[in-house]
């Protein structure tokens, strides 16, 4: 809709200057305003304040010419002029409900856009380590990669969601070895285990399976050659568990990338050669340097240490080339807030390669609070535990979960209550919005019972009769609803779409309250049933892009 103000706009600035009373044939980039209040109109524009210095004239001169023209199309009520030179676009109520008209013909489809068409992005989330179950941590950026991917797949653009896997070096290492020694203390022996081990139950989970499956075949085996065998499985077993857990969550990836794989393949000594030959690597202090300050991080970072291992970032390096070359529009990075300094030297690696680093597009995911009625939730006070996203998920249920992490911006901290999001009252976001669906679908199914018609057509006395203040608000907001999807899919906010939904369930629960929908009028009813109708259709098209269900009964 937007969009269609700037086009006409547009065509008055064209249609003015052919006439000779503007002569810039190639306007600056105006800006078009949902008005914040109702006196102020529906849009507002700030051409004529962009064109006076080319003019040389002075701005409420040059919008009065442009507003005769705006106001000469059909779907235009009124302009005026306001302020220093805006322009205040007021529509026909005959064009806001046509709104209705378009969500039911596109059904599932409205609020979609080619918007993105053309442009890949890759985005690679969760990539949790294969060495414990997810936590609610895992779980917030597993709800905002996965929303993001739904938005920008709305908005036209071709997506690839990624698992990147760290299945070698030293967490590895510390994985297996905790996992051996949990199995010989299961097998009765005496056991320390070095602080720097995983102590989590878990742990003990995975040691009695692997006894399950191999006996006690590695009960006097040493420890040396144990630990590869014991870090293989555990880490197979550990990765299945988060698949399972990721799935039980609405989220599948369409490519796990594997670390192991990139050095396998050679790609990481590749990198690292391509970036010595390009002159950004050298020796200091027994170690191998990338000079990473030369692209605006704020020290260098060693690739391959003294002892000859190679750090993470030596393999950070090889997986981001890969994906950039992979040719992405844009490579999305959804990190937890503990990496912020990572973004810098990622850049650097982009930047070195010769890549417009424009291309990299980094989300952090800020902490959860768990509480429950307001109080802070205690965690495990055992050494090793956490708050896991299944045991969330399992107490609150997928759609509660995924809502509640999509309630605020990915960088800002979260409060999870977990007896609000179990609540069925409006106080729960989840429950109110999802509530405003299937309150429909009754209301649908209960004027059916009554006899009453659901229109099929879309005769303008029958739309006339939606007359009301709270009628037009409403709809308005349903027709902001593909500028809500685009804007999102731009900023990559997913929690932009809760908001809106928040925003439309508390439009039109008070609405139902006041106004009977079945009512003794034929007319009045249909009319009533088309905007119910278009309200569910558009709440059922944001809760899937959100991944929440929309429920016909609660």
């Amino acid at each position: 809709m937007r969009q269609g103000i700037a086009d006409i706009i547009r065509e008055a600035l064209i249609s003015a200057h052919g006439d000779g009373l503007i002569k810039t044939a190639e306007p600056p980039a105006y800006s078009v305003e949902t008005s914040k209040k109702e006196e102020f109109g529906d849009y507002s524009t700030n051409a004529a304040m962009l064109l006076a210095p080319l003019e040389k004239k002075g701005p409420r001169q040059i919008a009065g010419v442009i507003k005769e023209r705006i106001a000469a199309f059909p779907q235009v009520e009124k302009c005026e002029v306001a302020g220093p030179g805006f322009i205040n676009i007021f529509l026909k109520k005959s064009y806001w409900l046509s709104v209705l008209e378009d969500i039911v013909r596109q059904g599932a489809g409205f609020g979609r856009s080619q918007t993105g068409a053309g442009r890949r992005v890759q985005v690679e989330f969760v990539s949790a380590n294969p060495t414990g179950p997810l936590h609610i941590g895992h779980g917030r950026g597993a709800a905002v990669g996965d929303a993001l991917a739904n938005i920008l797949k709305a908005a036209g653009y071709d997506v690839e969601k990624e698992y990147y896997i760290n299945d070698v070096g030293r967490q590895m290492n510390t994985l297996g070895r905790s996992v051996f020694l949990r199995h010989q203390e299961l097998l009765g022996k005496t056991i320390t285990f070095p602080e720097d081990s995983y102590k989590g139950e878990y742990i003990k989970e995975v040691a009695a399976d692997f006894i399950a499956k191999n006996g006690e075949k590695y009960r006097d085996a040493p420890e040396d050659l144990a630990v590869p065998v014991f870090s293989r499985f555990a880490g197979e077993a550990l990765l299945e568990r988060i698949r399972t857990d990721l799935k039980d969550f609405g989220v599948e990836f369409d490519r796990w990338c594997s670390e192991k794989a990139l050095v396998e393949k050679g790609l990481v000594e590749a990198t690292i050669d391509e970036i010595k030959k390009r002159g950004y690597i050298y020796e200091a202090e027994g170690a191998l340097w990338f000079r990473t300050t030369g692209f605006g991080d704020d020290k260098d970072r060693v690739l391959t240490k003294a002892d000859g291992s190679r750090t993470y970032f030596a393999s950070d390096i090889a997986y981001h080339r890969d994906k950039v070359e992979r040719g992405f529009s844009t490579i999305v990075d959804v990190w937890g807030a503990d990496h912020h300094g990572y973004e810098g030297r990622v850049r650097a690696l982009v930047k070195a390669l010769g890549y417009d680093d424009s291309v990299l597009k980094v989300i952090f995911i800020q902490l959860v609070a768990l509480l429950r009625n307001g109080v802070p939730v205690p965690m495990g006070k055992r050494e090793g535990e956490f708050v896991t996203l299944r045991q969330v998920m399992d107490e609150v249920g997928v759609d509660a979960c995924r809502f509640f992490f999509l309630m605020r911006r990915s960088d800002a901290h979260l409060d999870f209550d977990l007896e609000l999001a179990k609540s069925q009252a409006p106080e729960n976001p989840v429950y109110y919005v999802q509530y405003c669906h299937a309150r429909i679908k009754s209301i649908i199914g209960f004027a059916k019972e009554k006899g009453a018609v659901i229109p099929e057509d879309f005769d303008s006395k029958l739309l006339s009769r939606l007359d009301q203040k709270e009628e037009v608000e409403i709809i308005k907001h349903l027709g902001s609803f593909g500028e809500v999807v685009e804007r999102s899919a731009a900023a990559m906010e997913p929690h932009r779409v809760t908001f809106y939904l928040m925003e439309l369930a508390g439009l039109f629960h008070p609405y139902y309250n006041k106004n009977r929908v079945v009512t003794e009028d034929p007319e009045l009813t249909a009319a009533r049933l088309l905007l119910c109708g278009a309200v569910a259709t558009v709440a059922a098209n944001g809760l899937r892009l959100l991944g929440v269900s929309a429920p016909d009964k609660m």
